[in-house]
Parts: structure tokens; C-alpha cells; sequence
């Protein structure tokens, strides 16, 4: 069942399996409010699941551009496009969450964003990575990082 979320009152809906679902949940909200804000598109998540056609897309950039595999399983996911972008999210059981931004007219803006809930460690798989942090009313402390895609997907 889908879940539109709402980035007025923060709900863990979809994420209490995860040991930090109160953080997730509003780096979620914090994601949703971004899209609706510069997009005026609603945020809606699918149960993993539901959506693994995006996960399944998700896992094929990170192993072709990068070798990364991650090891925490997919909570939730969703797959949207708004202004000429393709939108991919999936949000992970340890607190990891990763965004595919997918220009279709433009191959040089294409990137994959990786943002840690408050509380997460950095994962093995993304040790190689810089984290920057960041504050959110939402989320807490935000630490991110990115990688620019360099192929056709």
C-alpha cells in the first residue's frame, strides 16, 4: 500500500523495522517537503516490495558506476518524474537513504545522493565517501555525500 508523506507531522510509517526509524522518518519528510517545495509534486513511497523495478534500477547504477552494493535491506521506495527529471528514492532498514537524480535531456546532470539518518554510521560499503552535514528541522543532522553518473541507464 503506498503512503504519501507528509512532511507537516512526521510519521515512521513503512520504517519501524528500523533501529532508527524517528530519524529516517524525518529525513523522509525532509525529502518529501524538498519535492513538493521546487517541484510541487507529493511525495509517495511504496512498500519495497511494491517497488522493485525502482530498487532493482537503483542497485544497477550503484554496482555498473560504482561496485557498491548495499548490504541493509530496502524498507521503502519510489520512482517519479517532475521538472525533465527522473526521481528514484529508497529508503533502507539501517537509516541510509539514496536518491537517483536522472536528467533525461541533459546526461551531464545525473547523480546518485546518499544521505544518513541522524544516529547511522556510515556503512562499509560507503566508507570511500566524504560526508557533508547538514541541520533540518525535519531530520536533525543530515551527513550526505554524492557521486555524478557517467553512463546511459
Amino acid at each position: 500500500m503506498s503512503y504519501q508523506v507528509d512532511f507537516h507531522t512526521v510519521s515512521p510509517v513503512g520504517l519501524e523495522s528500523s533501529p532508527v526509524a524517528p530519524a529516517l522518518a524525518g529525513l523522509r519528510a525532509n525529502e518529501a517537503r524538498y519535492i513538493k517545495n521546487k517541484f510541487d509534486h507529493d511525495f509517495t513511497v511504496e512498500p519495497a516490495e511494491a517497488a522493485q523495478e525502482t530498487i532493482d534500477w537503483v542497485r544497477r547504477i550503484l554496482d555498473e558506476e560504482r561496485g557498491i552494493v548495499i548490504s541493509s535491506p530496502a524498507l521503502e521506495a519510489t520512482s517519479f518524474e517532475a521538472g525533465g527529471i527522473r526521481f528514484a528514492y529508497v529508503f533502507y532498514q539501517s537509516g541510509l537513504a539514496l536518491n537517483v537524480m536522472y536528467t533525461l535531456d541533459d546526461p551531464g546532470k545525473r547523480a546518485v545522493g546518499f544521505k544518513l539518518s541522524e544516529g547511522m554510521e556510515v556503512p562499509a560499503e560507503l566508507a570511500s565517501f566524504k560526508f557533508a552535514r547538514q541541520k533540518s528541522k525535519l531530520a536533525g543532522t543530515i551527513r550526505g555525500s554524492y557521486f555524478t553518473i557517467k553512463s546511459e541507464h
